[in-house]
C-alpha cells in the first residue's frame, strides 16, 4: 500500500460559508422551482455508460429518475449508484439518495445519505460532487472518512484523483478532527 499524503488546511475562508448555504439548497427543490410550467419526463432503472477524462469508464445507475423538457442534458435522479474505475485499478463507487447526472459533461452531484468507498477507504457525507472536468470530488456537510491507517472528521474535502492529494477544511475556524495510525 502507497503511503497516503494528505494536505491538512486550516484556514479560515468566508466564502465557504456563503458556499455552505448555497450547496445546501435541495436538488429536489431546486428542480421543483425550476419544472413550474415546465414538462418533464420519467423513468425507471436508469442505466448510462461512458468514459470521461479520455480512458477512464464509468456508469451511473438510479431506480428513478427524470428529465426537464427545458433542459434534458440533466437527469435528477432517486437512489443513485455511480461507479467509477481508475487507471490505479481501483473502483470507486458513491451511493446517495437523490442526484443529479449531467449527461453533456458527466458531472454528478450526489445528496442525502451519501456514501462513497474505494473498498478500503470509504467516505460518509450529506453532498459529494464529482466533477468529471476536472477529475475531481468535492465532498462537504458533515464528513467522516475512515480508512485503514486513519479517521478524520471535517466539514469540507476535496480529493484529486490525478495527485491522489486530500485537502481538507472546516467552514469556520473549528480544527479538523484526525487521527493516523501506523
Amino acid at each position: 500500500m502507497g503511503i497516503l499524503l494528505i494536505l491538512l488546511t486550516y484556514f479560515y475562508y468566508p466564502y465557504l460559508k456563503k458556499d455552505k448555504i448555497i450547496r445546501d439548497q435541495s436538488i429536489e427543490k431546486g428542480a421543483e422551482e425550476i419544472i413550474g410550467n415546465d414538462e418533464k419526463t420519467t423513468f425507471e432503472s436508469v442505466v448510462y455508460k461512458g468514459i470521461y477524462d479520455l480512458d477512464k469508464p464509468f456508469t451511473v445507475q438510479s431506480e428513478k429518475g427524470y428529465m426537464l423538457t427545458e433542459n434534458p442534458d440533466v437527469v435528477y435522479m432517486d437512489n443513485m449508484l455511480v461507479t467509477l474505475y481508475l487507471d490505479d485499478g481501483r473502483i470507486v463507487t458513491i451511493v446517495s439518495d437523490k442526484g443529479k447526472y449531467n449527461k453533456v459533461n458527466y458531472n454528478c452531484f450526489f445528496e442525502q445519505n451519501v456514501k462513497a468507498t474505494d473498498g478500503e477507504t470509504k467516505i460518509f457525507s450529506k453532498n459529494i460532487d464529482f466533477l468529471a472536468t476536472k477529475n475531481y470530488l468535492e465532498i462537504y456537510n458533515d464528513v467522516s472518512l475512515y480508512s485503514p491507517t486513519s479517521t478524520l472528521v471535517a466539514d469540507k474535502i476535496d480529493y484529486n484523483f490525478e495527485t491522489k492529494f486530500f485537502t481538507i477544511s472546516m467552514f469556520d475556524e473549528t480544527l479538523v478532527k484526525m487521527k493516523v495510525v501506523k
